[in-house]
């Protein structure tokens, strides 16, 4: 039996192709780590301490004292949510105003906790 040389480079390119793949899927994360806050059950925790501070301060707070409030809360895990700054408020409040149309303000926020 006997091969031509594009057979045998054939034969190696699917070996190396099968053993390249196999080398990427080995270092692919496969489980989620302990303290990933991206996930959606995270960020809804993390959205619902912001609500009750919110709610606790009767909406009169600005978005830094805000921010330090919920840092401070009993509630927030420190560790969990290590990637937590005012950035990442921002944007659960957006998030928040997007799904809540008639919000536009922490003020509003309040308002509409309390009906």
């Amino acid at each position: 039996m006997e091969f031509d040389t594009s057979t045998l480079m054939m034969i190696f390119f699917v070996i190396f192709l099968i053993i390249s793949i196999w080398k990427i899927y080995a270092f692919l994360p496969n489980k989620q780590l302990v303290d990933d806050d991206t996930t959606k059950e995270s960020q809804e925790e993390l959205l619902k301490i912001i609500l009750k501070v919110i709610k606790e301060n009767e909406g009169n707070l600005t978005s830094t004292q805000l921010f330090e409030k919920v840092k401070n809360d009993e509630n927030f895990d420190a560790k969990h949510f290590w990637r937590f700054n005012q950035n990442r408020l921002n944007q659960l409040l957006n998030y928040y105003h997007l799904e809540n149309t008639k919000t536009k303000t922490i003020k509003d926020i309040y308002h509409d906790l309390k009906t």
